[in-house]
């Protein structure tokens, strides 16, 4: 079996279900939107070095990887009438950019800190942002094996293959938009900006993190994947 065959992961849900789950999608797509525009604006890339670090990994995990994710939503997907085989080559297309950002990202801060002479991962944003970096690169590695699921058929289903995919991916993603709230409540970012701006930043990741954990949830746990 194909990991691209024309099969849906999600349960046949009610119209007011699927009113919900397409509003939580536009509040998703705007509130990476927002973050984004807001991270890039502040930073200003190309300011400085320091200023790619904020914006490769706003657009790693407030855009790109959410996109990637959202990319299956039955309901909010940019593509929601595009085959699924579409949609599996545009979300590994958007995952292996974030992970290229993300690095990105991970390598400007930490030349940044070399140029003054600072010490490396000594506050919870540094530590988490590192664990979300090596974490990212693994689970996106593993997810060769959905491209390739005839590579894993003597150890596990298809199915497995993606609900486990899906589980650890979901972490990763959490990962991801902790790092986000951390950065936000960062000096640097709370010098930059301040007030009501400042809360609506904040709130995003968390609202990021929940659609995405109520897409996954709904469509591979607490129940059985047949296919």
């Amino acid at each position: 079996e194909s990991s691209n065959q024309e099969i849906s992961d999600f349960p046949p849900r009610s119209t007011l279900c699927s009113k919900v789950s397409l509003a939580l999608g536009m509040v998703a797509h705007a509130a990476a939107a927002i973050l984004a525009a807001v991270v890039l604006y502040t930073a200003w890339p190309g300011s400085s070095l320091f200023s790619w670090h904020p914006t490769l990994m706003v657009i790693a995990y407030g855009l790109l990887m959410t996109e990637a994710i959202l990319m299956f939503s039955p309901e909010s997907s940019l593509m929601v009438n595009a085959m699924r085989k579409t949609k599996v080559r545009f979300h590994w297309i958007l995952q292996a950019g974030a992970v290229v950002c993300a690095v990105g990202g991970l390598t400007a801060i930490y030349l940044n800190k070399e140029r003054f002479g600072k010490e490396h991962f000594t506050s919870w944003h540094g530590i988490l942002g590192l664990t979300t970096v090596i974490y990212s690169i693994v689970q996106s590695t593993g997810g060769i094996n959905l491209l390739y699921p005839k590579l894993m058929k003597n150890w596990m289903s298809l199915a497995q293959l993606k609900m486990y995919h899906a589980t650890f991916g979901l972490l990763g993603y959490a990962l991801g938009c902790g790092s986000l709230a951390l950065g936000i409540n960062s000096n640097w970012f709370s010098r930059e900006v301040e007030g009501m701006l400042w809360v609506v930043c904040l709130c995003c990741p968390a609202i990021l993190a929940l659609v995405i954990m109520n897409q996954v949830t709904t469509a591979y746990l607490g129940r059985r994947i047949k296919i």
